[in-house]
């Protein structure tokens, strides 16, 4: 609640005309009570659709999408996406390969259907789509809280993945848009693995500068880590520049957005 509760200090409306609130974790508290209700509760605003996802570390993405499908259909126009995974109350300390990369962490946005502010960054294309019929992809992470907690018995399998789909889905977003890679201003991967990261803009070629990460001092955080790295460098995005987010993740899940500012 406490990355709703920044948000809302500064936005342009009242809490009240937001019309949606979508959650996305893997890591939750209640499995009946959801994270988007529970914001809901927290926020006091009755009789809207609530929803939570979870497609593991790309559900920032497709909480996003959701909120698409929803403007599209005129049910909602101003929606709140939060984005949340609390990995260590998972954490298997058996594991010793995977087990010190993850951490914890939130993020909240707002998303209008219309433009609210000069300073609002814009959405221009967002692709999302499954590999579950490559390698391990549904074995490769997993989170059976009847049998364990988080581990990643496929750690290979998931980088060698993560460095074909990624880039892919990445040159793709920006190709719908008229673009090419030239055009790319940054780059937020999803915060997995730091030699992934770099395996991706070296696939994309583009220079490290143009690379956005935080997973060096915040740890695998989930679906909330490219959130979180959009709120921490939205000082430093310029008038005109493309940003593009890029997940990956359960079920080998993928997927990539291309932001103006």
């Amino acid at each position: 609640m406490k990355a709703v509760e920044t948000l809302l200090e500064n936005i342009p409306y009242s809490k009240n005309e937001i019309d949606l609130i979508v959650g996305a974790t893997y890591t939750p508290y209640d499995t009946i009570v959801t994270l988007a209700h529970a914001v809901q509760h927290q926020l006091q605003i009755p009789d809207i659709p609530v929803v939570s996802i979870s497609s593991a570390c790309s559900s920032l993405l497709n909480a996003i999408e959701i909120v698409e499908g929803y403007f599209a259909m005129g049910k909602a126009s101003k929606a709140l996406v939060v984005v949340s995974d609390h990995n260590t109350a998972y954490y298997n300390e058996m594991d010793t390969v995977s087990g010190h990369l993850w951490g914890d962490g939130a993020s909240a946005l707002l998303i209008s259907k219309e433009r609210q502010t000069e300073g609002d960054m814009h959405i221009k294309k967002l692709i999302t789509g499954g590999a579950a019929t490559s390698g391990k992809a549904i074995e490769a992470v997993v989170l059976r809280p009847n049998d364990r907690g988080v581990v990643m018995p496929f750690g290979r399998d998931v980088f060698q993945n993560a460095c074909v789909y990624m880039p892919k889905v990445s040159q793709q977003v920006l190709q719908a848009c008229g673009l090419t890679i030239n055009d790319l201003d940054y780059l937020i991967p999803h915060q997995a693995n730091h030699r992934i990261s770099l395996n991706v803009i070296n696939t994309l070629g583009i220079p490290a500068e143009k690379l956005i990460s935080n997973i060096q001092y915040l740890g695998n955080t989930g679906c909330a880590g490219c959130a979180i790295a959009l709120s921490e460098n939205k000082d430093k995005f310029k008038k005109g520049e493309n940003i593009v987010v890029t997940v990956f993740g359960g079920g080998y899940s993928y997927g990539a957005m291309l932001l103006t500012v």
